[in-house]
């Protein structure tokens, strides 16, 4: 099924182009030049309908990239925000008036009196202010005025010996002292976790190649090799933009990003070169420490590249290793297997073919009649049914499935269910259940590319 993605045109010849994802490093591949409408611009980006095969990926269609609606092809549209309301700047807040809140107990609207000795030199000031005021008031108004005050006075007394006493608070009893704490026994340090949890280290890295690369260059093509070695064409892109943005701002002139480019890509396979020689000098240097999977992604990643006589020699030798190591690899699980086999284990030798130490490894003739010969003798009806139906699904990850011959079936219905399920992939199961043998699956169809065209 074909997918719709983004491309950038890297370069012409004739009436090939090679293009390449847009923002990817490296191109990907060559597209007729009739496919691009209007003719394709080094540099631009097209949406393209491709289609993934063993052998690339072959471009079906390219169309025109996204351009700006009609209603507004300058993208002058005026959006309005709409306004946030919010409160005022300034909040202001009023103390509250008084000396502060009252008592639970003050229910009243007498103020409380003062608590200070009656010989103190306020209450003698106070004291004396009241007598002038009543006797002011008495010079005025007559006696009553007096004996209302004397009144007042006697009815706050009688208020302040009505209060009953508060009663004594009952005094606690003594904690029981804290026991000692007993110290915590240190945690004792698993054997190897560090090992573990830290895992085999990647190549190491170098910048000898990288070095040498940019002390042969010229101050011009200096920063854009620089930008290369970081991240590729999108960091060169990227770099420019910015430089740009910032000479605008500050009022001074702007650099060609085309001319940027066409150095770029000038410099890109010199310096795709360099990083592979630093990779592949890390891989030598770190020799068996390396995990098997970086080396073979360093070995595989050559072939991006246009290698000069020292990185040929560099991925002779890494492949040398890399060869050595599944030869040793592949003599260890051919040991295993044939130890399994002679130990009559049937899930460990059902394991070892299901998981080869490589793709390209394949069990040889006379190991799978022996193996295909253990398995059948262990399927029979007598066997235990857990073990039955483990063996099943063993057997079923195997290349060897289709060769095994069941004896048997356990009387069980959860056995019966898991004959059924995979009469398919073992053939002699079906044919013990009285079914109809079901066909092998259709051979993998392979879609090769048409031959293209090659500039004359």
């Amino acid at each position: 099924m074909s997918r719709r993605i983004e491309i950038e045109i890297t370069s012409l010849n004739g009436e090939l182009a090679t293009w390449r994802a847009a923002g990817a490093k490296l191109p990907k591949g060559v597209l007729q030049v009739s496919l691009v409408p209007g003719g394709p611009i080094v540099g631009g980006v097209y949406r393209a309908d491709i289609e993934q095969y063993m052998e690339g990926i072959e471009v079906l269609a390219v169309t025109a990239p996204k351009t700006a609606s009609p209603l507004d092809p300058k993208n002058e549209r005026v959006e309005r925000i709409a306004e946030v309301p919010k409160g005022p700047d300034v909040v202001v807040t009023y103390a509250n008036k008084g000396r502060g809140p009252r008592r639970a107990d003050d229910h009243g609207p007498a103020r409380r009196e003062s608590t200070k000795r009656p010989g103190s030199r306020s209450s003698t000031r106070e004291s004396g202010v009241h007598g002038t005021r009543t006797e002011s008031k008495s010079s005025g108004r007559g006696e009553p005025s007096r004996e209302r005050s004397a009144t007042a006075v006697e009815s706050t007394n009688s208020e302040r010996t009505a209060r009953p006493e508060r009663t004594a608070r009952p005094e606690r009893t003594a904690r029981p002292e804290r026991t000692a704490r007993t110290e915590r026994t240190a945690r004792p340090e698993r054997a190897g976790r560090g090992e573990r949890l830290r895992g085999p280290q990647g190549p190491p890295v170098t910048t000898t190649h990288r070095n040498a690369l940019l002390a042969t260059l010229s101050p011009e093509q200096l920063p854009v090799a620089e930008q290369l070695l970081r991240g590729g064409m999108p960091s060169v892109r990227a770099a420019v933009q910015e430089q740009n943005k910032n000479a605008s701002a500050q009022g001074r002139p702007t650099v060609d990003a085309h001319t940027i480019e066409r150095i770029a890509e000038d410099l890109l396979g010199r310096t795709g070169l360099a990083l592979w020689k630093d990779r592949a000098a890390g891989a030598i240097s770190a020799g068996r420490e390396l995990r098997l999977r970086d080396l073979r992604a360093v070995v595989t990643s050559a072939k991006t590249v246009s290698l000069d006589d020292d990185a040929r020699t560099q991925l002779k030798e890494l492949q040398a290793a890399l060869t050595q190591r599944v030869d040793h690899l592949r003599t260890q699980w051919n040991e295993k297997l044939e130890a399994a086999i002679a130990a009559k284990d049937v899930k460990g030798a059902l394991t070892l073919v299901a998981r080869p130490p490589d793709v390209s490894t394949r069990v040889s003739a006379d190991a799978a009649v022996r193996v295909v010969a253990l398995v059948s003798e262990a399927l029979s009806a007598e066997q235990d049914p857990v073990q039955w139906r483990e063996i099943v699904e063993l057997t079923v990850d195997t290349s060897v499935r289709r060769n095994v011959k069941p004896v048997g079936i356990p009387p069980d219905d959860e056995s019966r269910a898991v004959a059924v399920h995979n009469a398919g992939a073992i053939p002699e199961l079906a044919k013990l259940l009285g079914m109809k043998v079901p066909p092998p699956p259709p051979p993998t169809k392979i879609l090769r590319r048409p031959a293209s065209r090659r500039a004359s």
